[in-house]
Order: C-alpha cells, then structure tokens, then sequence
C-alpha cells in the first residue's frame, strides 16, 4: 500500500493582498497527476485545507474539484483532519456525501477518540487504520479553572493531548486485533522543538510555550505520524516515521529557497519505506536586500529575465529616501515583475531617533513605549492587536499582584 502525506494547502491565502488562485490551481494539478503517476492509494491531508474558517468561492471551488478529480483514479482513500485555520463545521457538513467518495473528513475532535479512527479497507479485508486527529482547541482539551499558573495551564495541555491520541491509538489497536496492518497517526499541532521560518504565517495560539506538546505523546503503535501545522519540512525529534511534511507552497517570502515537498510511505505490512517528492515552483518569488544600486541592479535583471516574478525588497542603505517606492517601481514598468512590498529599514530607523530625540522614557507610559515599537514591526493588524491584548492582560496582572502585596 502507498500512501502520500501532504498538508497546509492554505487555499485562499493572499500575498500581501495578491491572489494567487492561479499558484494553488497549479499546485493541485501537480498533486493530482503524482497521485496518479506514483499509484497512490490513500491521500492523507494534516490540516489547513483553507486559510481561514470563512473560505471564499474560488478556495471552495478548487477543494471540491480536487476531490471531484480524484475520484477517479486509483487513488482507493482520502483523509482530511482540519487544522487551526480551518473551519470544523464547514469542513464537517458534507462529511457524509464526500464519504460516499471515500473522502473521510474529521473537521472537529470527537467526544469519543474512538470516532476519530478511520478503518479502510477493500472490500471485506481491513487494510489500513489512521487515528485521524483533527486540530485540538484548548476548548477540547480542559477546563479554565482558578488560580491556574501557566504551567498549570502546559501540563494539563499535554496530558490531556496525550490521553486523546492513547484513546483513539487503543481502539485502532483493538480493531487492528494483532494482525499485520498499519496504524497510522495524525495530527494538527506544534511539537515541542519545532522549527518555524519567518514569514511561514503559523500562527501561534497560545503564551510561551503552552499547547507545544513533546514527540513521547505520541502512541509507539503508530507506524507513521503525519503531522501539519509548521510549513517547514522536518522529522520530530529526529524520529523517520514522525514528520511534517510542511506546505508545499511558500506562504511567505521567508520561505523562499526552501524545497517543498510531499511524503510517499510504501507499507509492506507494518514495515515502512519512506521517500519524498519534490514540490516545484508554481510562482517564482524573490526577496531583494541590499541599498538602492543594488536592489536596482537586481530589479533590472528580474525585468531582462522576462518571467513572472513577485518580489520583496528590503532597503538598508543609510540614505532616507522618501519616495523610494515610487522610484522603485520606475524600474519594473511594462514588465511580468510585481512588487508586493517594500520594507525601508532607513525610515524606520530615522524615525526611531526622532522619537528618542524629542521624548524622554520618562514622559511615556508602558502602553505608549509598546504600541512605538509595535509600529517599527513587521506584524499584521490581526497580530499587533493580539500582541496589544497580551500586553495589556499582563500589565492587568501585574497591577492585581501589586495590589494583592501592599494590601
């Protein structure tokens, strides 16, 4: 039996509001003719199908067409869990019709880990068994209660990630009766050491280190552990059969250069043989860093290479140059080369020594000196807001347990 691991489509997503319909599409196609070349037989899918829980027409359109195409080759299976972006409940809805297509999607944990094991056989004659973990929200896991400290909070996260995935690894056992078939693991989570890549758009959920969960939560049963979430490729704790296969499109410009790929795994009964297919290029991305002449020179090749070519640039020259954008994209006019984002590290730092020039540490309060740095990062809205809340949660707390000591 082959299987294919693959996850964090991330269908939907914008590039600095570019859309990139056309890159998922390509991407898709590619997927679908691998599945076919390779003589596939059950396609595992670790989360993240879409970017965020209200997916837009077209995202919709190429998920529904993808599993439309698969139907028809020899692919026997497919198993989707939902991830942290996705929606439980849009994913779940037509679980029992994409069923009828051996498309088995769990979108949400199940009151019973049982439920999340998914049985595939041909014909009578059980073939293969996945604990099918979708992404667990601290909801699913424990209840809040009081006088909790943060490692109060970790370890009862663990524990109870660990007794979800031992439930469901104990009934795929009981199922699997001791006969030679494989038992495969899924999840959608951050393993304790992982390794993220800026620009990768993983969120993290959760303060320090909490909802990271180490690899000995996971059951020895498994004979394979497909893992979403981090969009860098790697094994957890060094392990060949517990990986993330890692998204096989750049989400940002921080993953630039970075090979994407898909995981085969070939069984052979419970015996394993591990290989992996390079994902290619679907939209050439470039990140230029350097002063203007070289960022100029650079753009000026990009132009002559004729290609379609999204770009990001970084200016650290020491001069302030304010229309640096608009000089910028003077050099890419009439050409295939976008640029999507301009970062000017000069401005920045200028406008830094304004601030410290003209107002004393003193003059400001805690609030005021977190939002000045908070405008010189490289964040998003959606993120600076979330920083902005922790801040002022932790700031509340501090002030609770200056109270609660002069009292």
């Amino acid at each position: 039996m082959r299987v294919l691991h693959t996850s964090d489509w991330h269908l939907g997503r914008l590039l600095y509001g570019k859309k990139r319909h056309h890159e998922f599409s390509a991407f898709l196609d590619w997927l679908l003719e691998q599945v076919t070349s390779q003589h596939v037989d059950v396609l595992l899918v670790a989360g993240d199908i879409f970017d965020t829980n209200t997916p837009g027409n077209q995202a919709q359109q190429l998920y529904y067409h993808f599993l439309a195409r698969l139907a028809g080759t020899c692919c026997r299976h497919m198993v989707v869990i939902g991830g942290n972006h996705d929606s439980p409940s849009f994913l779940d809805a037509p679980q029992q019709l994409l069923k009828a297509l051996n498309v088995h999607v769990v979108g949400e944990a199940c009151d019973d880990p049982a439920d999340e094991v998914i049985a595939l056989a041909q014909g009578d004659e059980l073939e293969l068994l996945v604990c099918a973990v979708p992404y667990l929200r601290e909801r699913d896991l424990r209840r809040v209660e009081d006088n909790e400290t943060m490692a109060d909070k970790e370890e009862k996260v663990i524990q109870a990630v660990a007794r979800h995935y031992q439930a469901a690894a104990d009934y795929a056992e009981s199922l699997r009766n001791e006969r030679d078939i494989p038992l495969i693991g899924m999840g959608h989570l951050f393993t304790t050491g992982g390794q993220l890549q800026e620009g990768d758009g993983v969120r993290d959920l959760y303060v320090g280190s909490l909802g990271q969960v180490p690899a000995d939560v996971f059951p020895a049963s498994f004979d394979y552990l497909a893992l979403g979430h981090l969009h860098v490729p790697q094994l957890v704790a060094g392990q060949v059969h517990m990986r993330y296969c890692g998204s096989p499109v750049a989400m940002g410009f921080g993953e630039v250069g970075q090979q994407k790929h898909v995981v085969l795994i070939d069984f052979d009964g419970r015996k394993r043989d591990i290989t992996t297919l390079n994902v290619p290029v679907f939209q050439q991305k470039v990140r230029i860093k350097g002063d203007l002449n070289q960022i100029q020179a650079e753009l000026e090749q990009l132009v002559a290479g004729q290609n379609d070519v999204w770009v990001e640039l970084e200016y650290d020259g020491e001069d302030n140059i304010q229309d640096l954008s608009q000089r910028l994209e003077s050099h890419i006019e009439n050409s295939k080369v976008s640029i999507l984002r301009v970062r000017n590290h000069s401005a920045r730092r200028h406008a830094l020594r304004r601030n410290i020039t003209e107002e004393s540490l003193a003059e400001l309060t805690p609030e005021d000196v977190f939002s000045r740095r908070l405008a010189l990062s490289e964040l998003s809205e959606t993120e600076g807001q979330r920083l902005t809340q922790m801040h002022r949660q932790i700031l509340r707390e501090l002030a609770e347990e200056d109270t609660h000591a002069n009292s």
